[in-house]
């Protein structure tokens, strides 16, 4: 679940962004947008069903050399999942007020991609944050 919450971003982000010719403008729309929904929702389950346990969720092995190994890892503590609910809710709910708002836009292309990237930006701050310290 947590795999899914990270990539369904950038997945939409690649396929509305190099792909919009073939789906349409409002293709693109939908697809963004139902992959927020998505992970808002996703987002919110992981927070309500969260059991106190922080857990390491490991994404890709990136290094392993030796006896150093260093994984792409996302840990998840009731601050992450705060986060998560946070960030991709009101991105959502966002990118669903830009249909309207900005239907009557000559410059829409260029609005859409700066919510675009402004939600992934986000999810990276959220996703890739740096512990601060040790838990047991």
């Amino acid at each position: 679940m947590y795999s899914i919450i990270l990539f369904t971003p950038i997945i939409t982000a690649i396929i509305a962004g190099f792909g919009w010719k073939f789906i349409g403008i409002r293709g693109a729309q939908v697809l963004t947008t139902g992959g927020l929904f998505l992970i808002a929702v996703l987002s919110w389950f992981a927070f309500l069903t969260f059991d106190g346990n922080d857990d390491v969720v490991t994404v890709a092995r990136w290094i392993d050399s030796g006896t150093m190994v260093a994984d792409w890892a996302i840990r998840v503590d009731m601050l992450t999942l705060v986060m998560l609910v946070v960030v991709t809710s009101v991105s959502a709910l966002v990118h669903l007020y830009s249909f309207g708002y900005m239907a009557h836009d000559e410059n829409f292309r260029e609005g859409e991609e700066v919510l675009r990237g402004a939600c992934i930006i986000d999810l990276r701050h959220v996703s890739l944050r740096w512990p601060s310290g040790h838990r047991p």
